[in-house]
């Protein structure tokens, strides 16, 4: 099978104060506090919540 793409998400703002559904995205992710790096399978459902809360994430592929 072939190797599937990842992306490697990183928080770089604060949750705090943020709308409850941006919230749950990062949640969604396995983002659990600043600074936290997570790597993720590169999947349309995943791009979602990544394109939702962009202003709080650095992503890179990997």
């Amino acid at each position: 099978m072939a190797e599937q793409k990842k992306l490697q998400v990183t928080l770089v703002r604060s949750m705090n104060g943020r709308l409850k559904k941006h919230q749950a995205c990062a949640r969604g992710l396995g983002l659990r506090r600043m600074h936290h790096t997570v790597e993720v399978i590169d999947t349309p459902e995943n791009r979602g919540m990544i394109n939702k809360i962009q202003y709080m994430l650095d992503c890179k592929e990997v």
